[in-house]
């Protein structure tokens, strides 16, 4: 069954808190969205604030490092073995050294990529990972529309991760009237940013998003 992962980067930053836990209910886990301001053009959570969401809610942690050196920032973080971190292929920091030091955090692995990078760069690390996170927006804002050429990329990586108990996170411009889509092409877990937050009934759209899904 597919599950959902609220974005707290639609959230309202005053009260993340009282965000969280309005979507809790229906929440497989949370998604954070961390930037850094130069791998992407936008600035978010750092590790203070997760880390003091983490010690206040139970639900696990998806925490989507959109930053150059992933390596030197991960072990900042407060995890739980349920929480997963997730690094990008285009990161400054090698690979190899991320995967390490996400490991060492004892949270679990994912990596991800931008919509422009081929789906190869990260074919290599699948039997090191839990998690492969597609872009299917341009990464750094909320609200985007959702690229139609994901769906490829959702499919390809289906394909490539046969045999492995790997999960697809799609994350971008997801909302009640494409999920359907997404889930068929292969997405288990939906990060909804917009489409949950700015809704006046947000336990509603996320009803919504899981019966558009089946």
């Amino acid at each position: 069954m597919m599950k959902l992962a609220p974005s707290l980067l639609s959230a309202d930053f005053s009260c993340l808190l009282d965000e969280a836990l309005s979507v809790a209910p229906l929440a497989s886990r949370l998604h954070w969205d961390v930037m850094d301001g130069h791998f992407v053009p936008n600035l978010t959570f750092g590790p203070p604030v997760v880390n003091a969401l983490r010690r206040r809610l139970a639900l696990p942690f998806e925490i989507h490092l959109m930053i150059d050196r992933p390596a030197e920032y991960a072990p900042q973080f407060d995890v739980l073995p349920s929480d997963t971190i997730i690094f990008h292929v285009e990161a400054l920091d090698p690979v190899d050294r991320t995967i390490a030091a996400i490991r060492r955090t004892g949270a679990a692995v994912g990596v991800s990529l931008r919509p422009g990078t081929p789906i190869e760069r990260v074919l290599p690390f699948l039997d090191e990972v839990s998690t492969v996170l597609v872009m299917s927006v341009e990464p750094g804002f909320g609200g985007q529309a959702f690229l139609p050429g994901a769906l490829d990329r959702i499919r390809a990586l289906a394909r490539a991760r046969a045999g492995r108990g790997i999960s697809i996170v799609v994350d971008g411009g997801i909302h009640a009237g494409n999920v359907a889509g997404v889930v068929a092409a292969g997405g288990d877990v939906i990060v909804a940013g917009s489409a949950i937050f700015a809704a006046a009934d947000r336990l509603g759209a996320m009803r919504a998003l899981q019966e558009a899904a089946r």
